[in-house]
């Protein structure tokens, strides 16, 4: 039996998100605007595929082939003649739709592998029962013949996304690891590159390392040309190595995207956006992420837009070394009135900022208000769509500049709910550089021992260059921190309408839940590798740990056996000690965790979280044991079923689909309807093209 971590079960939660309300409400310009951006936004969210795992595309084909001569309901048929029982055919479904969902066959919450629920021979036999197969029996065989191993296989090394023998990873070729990595970045830094928007592939010639950094834009030619001088293509002897760096990376797909960006702009609400996308078009065309960043800046300043939208290579967690980012793109319209109480939030934040617990040298030297948005989704492209977002992730810019805040509305509407039975480990009563400094360096004082602070960052180094592979989980772990503790400030909650014994309720939940959230992330912990594939799940089992050592009883966790006579768990929270034992342990947690990032301590930074971080069978807890209890038990995540759009004459039609694994398929069936078998034959080229980098 193959453990059941690797499939998706047949009764997976799947949602459609509802924003035909919203959509509505647009007038048929932003229609317009909206629809051109969700087309971009997808073509560009193919790129996932190829970023994923080196078989993720073919398996894309593969199914698209199937179900765009056969939709869910008609392929019954056939599955049955092939001898597919109900459950197995629901399983081929499952595993269809979430291959859509995640733009491959890793998980985007996690980075495990998923392998079809059903024998391999009868998925073969559904292939060769298809009405694709019977109309290009050649094709489909050869099709069959690139992704049916992978498809099935759970080596060690390909069970997870990683780096070198730890995993699988598409943004390196499979002979480099952390070593290559790393060397990489110090050429990509001493060239003042981002990583944001690259792949690196190694070969050796003549005993001689040379490296490929590819750059993904829509041009492929590498010679130098006007307003492209940033991208520092050709080739360049570094230490004892030879870079070079190419544009042309998934030309085609980003192509597409600029040509949608391109009709976007004649629709654009004002001169930022217009500006914006001219940014964002230079950008995808030459591979320069230093337009995209002022591409970002325009972004910033477009306040409150009902269409709000960002798109390009974005989060950083799927890249085993944290510097390389996801291609992303999300278009939603602003919900007004969830966003009047973030802007009341936003308002406060002068007053709200010095409650953190640490000394004003180490916060940004003006506070730049954000925008803070309630949004419903209307697409939301690439691996997984999160519950919110703040962007940008370029440092400089969040400096100086700014950022916005975005909650996804109509996400969290569905993402979350979870029957009363399936809430798990619960008791039954809880189950509702610019050459200067920008600091005094001879006053600025470490909080934590009283000294002068001897490390910052340097020319051209950033958060994510400095604490590369921890970079992302640590940002996240604060993150929640100062959630935590600014939840007990009655103003916060008073933003929101929750006042004396329902703020406390609220207060007790949202601790709760972090709790849990810490012990449920254990699914997200390899022991092989001693690893975490998830930075928000091992953030949460960091502040688990951090809870669990303030003592006096605040949280409390032992193992049981469960009514089913099965291993079990139960985890507590005193809520009468969150303001006082609780408080203090995350105050005295979020300071340390703000001096580090502010300081560029890496060495400290990361002792202190992977401390926390570790998993071992000793002390007070055994959190291996219990990772096998959270496996026993865990729920898959949802996935969510996304609208299309279309131009219809001079209006935009909006089609949704049903929340289910045939709707979610059908979605994307009819994703490209103009151009399916052109986009299907360049996915398959591009895959191709690398095959023997993985070899």
């Amino acid at each position: 039996m193959v453990d059941s971590q690797y499939y998706l079960p047949n009764d997976i939660g799947i949602s459609a998100l509802d924003c035909r309300v919203a959509f509505r409400l647009l007038s048929p310009k932003e229609q317009m605007y909206a629809h051109y951006l969700s087309r971009a936004s997808w073509y560009g969210g193919l790129i996932v595929l190829i970023q994923t795992s080196p078989e993720s595309a073919n398996i894309y084909v593969l199914l698209q082939k199937i179900f765009r001569l056969q939709a869910p309901q008609q392929l019954e048929a056939a599955a049955t003649a092939a001898g597919l029982s109900t459950e197995e055919y629901q399983a081929f479904l499952v595993y269809a739709a979430g291959l859509y969902a995640n733009m491959g066959n890793y998980k985007s919450f996690g980075d495990t592998k998923f392998i079809p629920n059903l024998p391999k021979e009868k998925f073969k036999a559904l292939v060769w029962e298809s009405l694709a197969f019977k109309q290009s029996p050649g094709d489909m065989e050869t099709l069959w013949g690139c992704c049916c191993e992978p498809l099935y296989s759970l080596e060690d090394k390909q069970k997870q996304l990683g780096l070198g023998e730890k995993g699988i990873s598409a943004y390196f070729s499979g002979n480099c690891c952390l070593e290559d990595a790393e060397f990489a970045q110090k050429f990509l830094d001493s060239k003042n590159l981002s990583a944001y928007n690259t792949r690196l592939f190694k070969t050796e010639i003549d005993g001689k390392r040379c490296y490929e950094v590819r750059l993904a834009s829509a041009e492929k030619d590498n010679c130098a040309v006007e307003g492209k001088s940033e991208v520092c293509c050709g080739k360049h002897e570094f230490e004892d190595s030879v870079f070079s760096v190419k544009r042309g990376d998934y030309a085609f797909l980003m192509e597409k995207v600029c040509q949608n960006l391109e009709k976007a702009k004649d629709y654009a609400a004002n001169e930022n956006q217009k500006r914006m996308l001219e940014e964002y078009i230079r950008s995808f065309t030459c591979g320069s992420v230093e337009a995209h960043k002022e591409g970002s800046r325009y972004w910033i300043k477009d306040k409150g837009p009902i269409v709000e939208s960002y798109i390009g290579f974005i989060e950083s967690y799927r890249d085993p070394f944290g510097s390389r980012g996801e291609f992303e793109g999300f278009v939603a319209v602003v919900n007004k009135a969830m966003s009047a109480r973030f802007a009341q939030l936003v308002s406060s934040a002068e007053v709200l900022l010095p409650e953190l617990p640490w000394p004003p040298a180490f916060e940004k030297d003006i506070f730049l208000k954000p925008d803070f948005t309630s949004l419903d989704v209307l697409t939301f492209a690439g691996s997984g769509i999160p519950a919110g977002i703040n962007i940008p992730n370029y440092d400089d810019i969040r400096q100086t500049e700014g950022f916005k805040n975005v909650s996804l509305g109509n996400v969290l509407a569905v993402a979350y709910a979870t029957q009363k039975d399936k809430l798990t480990f619960l008791e039954e009563n809880d189950k509702d550089d610019k050459g200067k400094y920008n600091f005094d360096q001879t006053a600025v004082r470490n909080p934590e021992t009283g000294e002068l602070i001897s490390s910052w960052y340097k020319g051209s180094e950033t958060w994510d260059s400095k604490f590369s592979t921890i970079a992302s989980s640590y940002e996240e772990c604060r993150a929640e921190c100062v959630g935590l503790y600014l939840c007990l400030n009655k103003q916060v909650l008073s933003i929101f309408g929750h006042e004396g014994e329902d703020a406390e309720e609220v207060v007790y939940v949202n601790w709760l839940n972090m709790v849990r959230a810490g012990l449920l992330g254990l699914e997200f912990y390899t022991p092989e590798s001693k690893s975490w594939r998830q930075a928000h799940m091992q953030a949460r089992f960091v502040i688990l740990r951090v809870l669990l050592e303030a003592g006096e009883g605040l949280v409390g966790l032992r193992e049981c056996t469960g009514a089913d006579g099965r291993p079990d768990a139960v985890i507590t929270l005193d809520r009468s000690k969150i303001y006082t034992v609780g408080k203090s342990a995350i105050q005295r947690f979020l300071c340390k965790l703000q001096v580090h990032k502010s300081t560029a301590d890496v060495e400290g930074g990361r002792a202190l979280y992977e401390g926390y971080s570790a998993v071992t069978a000793d002390g007070t807890h055994n959190f291996l044991r219990l990772r096998e209890t959270v496996l026993l038990r865990k729920e898959a995540r949802k996935m969510f079923v996304q609208a299309n759009t279309y131009i219809k004459g001079d209006a935009v039609e909006l089609v949704e689909y049903e929340g289910s694994a045939a709707g979610l398929i059908q979605s994307f069936v009819e994703r490209f309807p103009d151009d399916a078998e052109e986009v299907e034959a360049q996915l398959r080229e591009m895959t191709c093209m690398d095959s023997s980098c993985w070899c």
